[in-house]
Formats: C-alpha cells, sequence, structure tokens
C-alpha cells in the first residue's frame, strides 16, 4: 500500500468519524417494535407539591368584590401582568415551609398541591368570616413555570413559561433549541426535592423518553445538555465543515512536507 492510499483511508475515516450523524440529532425516534403504544408511568401524573423558595399567586373573588378586597393587598400591583411585578407581589414559601397572608397570617402550605391550598384557604375564609352567600372564590397558581436550561442549547439561563405544566420537549423549544454538538441522548436533570437533589438522564432521541420521570418537568429543575465529543475535535459538525477542515490540514501538511524537502 503506497502512501497516497494510506492518505485516502485516513481522509476517509477522518471524515465520518468527525461529523454528527442524522441518528443523534432526531428526537422521538421509534425503537423497531411493532407495538408503539406505551404507559406513561404514574409519577408523571402527580400533582407537584410546593417546595421552599416556590412563588404562588393567590386571587380571593366574591359576588361583591369589596367584601374580599383586604385580602388581595397584591390585585392591583398584579393587574400589570410583568414578571417582576408578579415576583415582589406573589407569595413566596419561606424556610420553615409558610407563606405570610393578609388577615389570615402564617399559612403552612410545604408540601401540599396547589389545590389542597385552596381548599385550606376557603375553608379558613368561609369559617372565620364569611358565609355561603358571599360566593367566595379561591385561584391559586404557581407564579409562572421556572427551570433553568444551560449546555448546548441556543437560549441560556433561566425561563419563564407561563402556564400549569412543562415538558421537557417544551422548555428545550423555548430555548432555541439544543445545538447541532448537544448530546440528546444523555440530557441531565437536577431536581430539587425534600431530601436533596437528584440527578437524572434522559434520552430525547428514543419515544422511551415520555416514561421518563422527568420528561413532565417540576418547578426549578436544572437541565443541561452537554456536547458531543466531536465538538472537542473542533474538525466540524457537517460533513462539509469537516471536509474543509480537512482538507486544510492536509495542504498544510503538504506544504510543510515540501518546503522541508
Amino acid at each position: 500500500m503506497n502512501k497516497y492510499q494510506i492518505y485516502f483511508l485516513f481522509f476517509i475515516s477522518l471524515f465520518f468519524t468527525s461529523c454528527i450523524p442524522t441518528k443523534e440529532l432526531i428526537y422521538l425516534q421509534e425503537d423497531g417494535k411493532k407495538n408503539n403504544e406505551q404507559t406513561v408511568d404514574q409519577v408523571n401524573t402527580k400533582p407537584y407539591r410546593l417546595q421552599v423558595a416556590d412563588i404562588i399567586n393567590i386571587n380571593i373573588k366574591a359576588i361583591d368584590p369589596e367584601l374580599v378586597k383586604i385580602f388581595n393587598a397584591n390585585e392591583s400591583s398584579m393587574a400589570g401582568g410583568n414578571e417582576m411585578s408578579n415576583y415582589y407581589n406573589s407569595y413566596v414559601v419561606d424556610d420553615h415551609g409558610d407563606i405570610r397572608f393578609p388577615i389570615l397570617g402564617e399559612i403552612n402550605v410545604l408540601g401540599s398541591t396547589l389545590e389542597e391550598v385552596r381548599i385550606k384557604i376557603e375553608q379558613r375564609l368561609m369559617n372565620e368570616y364569611f358565609k355561603k352567600e358571599a360566593g367566595v372564590f379561591v385561584i391559586v397558581k404557581l407564579a409562572g413555570f421556572r427551570f433553568t436550561i444551560n449546555g448546548e442549547v441556543g437560549q441560556k439561563g433561566s425561563k419563564i413559561i407561563f402556564q400549569d405544566k412543562v415538558n421537557i420537549m417544551e422548555a428545550i423549544a423555548n430555548s432555541g433549541d439544543i445545538e447541532v454538538t448537544g448530546d440528546r441522548k444523555d440530557v441531565k436533570v437536577i431536581r430539587r426535592t425534600p431530601n436533596g437533589n437528584q440527578t437524572y438522564s434522559i434520552d430525547l432521541t428514543s419515544t422511551n423518553a415520555v416514561n421518563s420521570p422527568v420528561f413532565n418537568l417540576q418547578p426549578n429543575d436544572y437541565i443541561y445538555v452537554k456536547p458531543l465529543r466531536q465538538k472537542t475535535w473542533g474538525t466540524g459538525k457537517t460533513g462539509l465543515e469537516s471536509m474543509t477542515t480537512i482538507i486544510t490540514f492536509l495542504s498544510l501538511v503538504t506544504t510543510t512536507f515540501l518546503l522541508l524537502k
């Protein structure tokens, strides 16, 4: 085998190992089985339970708005609807798991669902301040769904989506999608729990991703998309980029060899 054949084989091997294959870029690929129906794990359907530092909005309504005006100390500020006013005028769960609510005082909400908090406040209002005829109506919501995403994505940082539930595909789509150099097969999700932080891995190229306990996100989840090894090589993300890099390298080697000779 002469030196030209060796150069040719070297060129071909670099070309195919440096560019990123299409299979690494496609989400939720079928596994080849005929039966594609899958049962979603029950953990994905459980309601979220409030934790320390969560931020919630509480709004009290009644037939006569003046009756409940004192309980809605933040109503006028929240009317603007902007993110900053939403933060400063909502209720933050403190280190003891309490929120400080007008008139009612300290209310422990740690580990409760939003529905349980609503019922707790509604019952206290009806037992201590109002009769059934007042038509008291309580609304409890998260002050936006917060998560943080970092790594190989278009837009890094903390994000807020104003809806009750968000899955990881929606979070990535709202962050400019994963870059070509991002590893979709091993996306890390760090989740805060009462027992401490837990780290999960999810393969977004497989349809089994929907069964993962982190496919449906929880507030304050941290998502990290690590880079593929092709990025560290610096030879290019596509076949054209790889070819350009290799040709440049071979041209440099050839020029150096001729000059030395």
